[in-house]
C-alpha cells in the first residue's frame, strides 16, 4: 500500500535495538506507556524509531530539541498508531516546539460559536501542510495526570490523522468505504451536537467543551478521553467509545481494568 520499498526500510528500522535512554524517556514523560503490555511497549518502541528517522523536530523561542523532547513526542503519537496500517502520519513533515504556550494570529470559532480574531494564545496546533507546533511545558503537564482527558499531544497528532485526506472534517481515512463512514456519523455525529448543544446552553459537560468548535475538534478531544478517561467515556458514551476502539484497534477501558487486576 505504501510501496515495497517504504515498507522494508520502516521494518529495519524499527527493528534496531531501542536505546535504554529512550525507554527511560517513555517510562518518565509518557506514563500511559506504563500501561501497555510488554508486546505493546515494543511495538510503540519501533513506531517511535520510524518517526524519529522521518519527522523533523525544530525548537522555537530558544527551546533545545533534546533525545527526551523527540522521543516524549513521539512516544504519545506512537500511542495513536498501535495494531493499525500505518503510514506515520504521512502529512506531517515538521513538529515544531515552544518552550511554552505561544501566540498566533488567525480566526478561531469558541465553542458558543463566536467568531474571534487577532492574536491568540495557543498550546499546539495542526496544520494540514504537514506541521505540528506543541507546547513543551503544557505537553509535559497533561502527560504527567494520564486521567485528566487533556493531552495536547494526543489532541494534535489526532488532528494529523484526521487531515491525512487534505481535510479537517473529524473523519480521519476509515477503511471499508461508505459503510464505514456511514457508521461513523451515525457514531459521532449525535455526540456532538448533544455537546454542542450543552455548552451553548451554559451547561456543564464531562467532555472538554472546547470540541464542541467543530467536528474536527470534536474528534481530537474524544481522543484524548478514549486514551487518558476511557472507563468514563465508555460508561457515559458506550457507541463514540466503540466507535474509537474500532478504529485506533485498541480497547484502553479494558486494559486499565485488567492492569488494575494485576496490582
Amino acid at each position: 500500500m505504501f510501496g515495497a520499498w517504504r515498507r522494508w526500510r520502516r521494518r529495519r528500522v524499527r527493528e534496531r535495538p531501542f536505546p535504554a535512554a529512550w525507554r527511560e524517556h517513555l517510562v518518565e514523560r509518557v506514563p500511559l506507556y506504563q500501561e501497555l503490555d510488554d508486546a505493546e511497549r515494543a511495538e510503540l518502541e519501533g513506531h517511535v524509531q520510524v518517526l524519529l528517522a522521518e519527522k523533523h523536530f525544530e525548537g522555537c523561542d530558544g527551546l533545545e530539541i533534546t533525545d527526551e523532547v523527540r522521543v516524549t513526542i513521539a512516544g504519545h503519537a506512537a500511542l495513536l498508531l498501535l495494531h493499525r496500517d500505518t503510514d506515520y502520519f504521512s502529512r506531517l513533515q515538521t513538529v515544531l516546539v515552544y518552550p511554552r504556550g505561544y501566540h498566533a494570529h488567525g480566526e478561531e470559532r469558541l465553542p458558543d460559536g463566536t467568531v474571534v480574531e487577532g492574536k491568540r494564545g495557543r498550546l499546539g496546533e495542526s496544520w494540514t501542510g504537514g506541521v505540528v507546533v506543541l507546547s513543551w511545558a503544557d505537553l509535559l503537564g497533561g502527560a504527567q495526570n494520564p486521567r485528566d482527558g487533556q493531552n495536547v499531544a494526543l489532541h494534535e497528532f489526532a488532528h494529523q490523522l484526521d487531515q491525512e485526506d487534505g481535510q479537517a472534517d473529524g473523519a480521519p481515512v476509515l477503511e471499508g468505504g461508505r459503510r464505514a463512514y456511514a457508521a461513523w456519523a451515525h457514531a459521532l455525529a449525535p455526540e456532538f451536537e448533544r455537546l454542542q448543544a450543552r455548552v451553548q446552553k451554559g451547561r456543564r459537560t464531562d467532555l472538554d467543551a472546547y470540541g464542541a468548535t467543530n467536528p474536527a475538534e470534536f474528534f481530537a478531544v474524544v481522543t484524548e478521553a478514549f486514551f487518558e478517561r476511557p472507563e468514563k467515556l465508555e460508561k457515559r458514551h458506550p457507541e463514540l467509545y466503540a466507535a474509537l476502539a474500532e478504529f485506533y484497534v485498541q480497547d484502553p477501558a479494558a486494559r486499565r481494568r485488567a492492569r488494575r487486576g494485576r496490582e
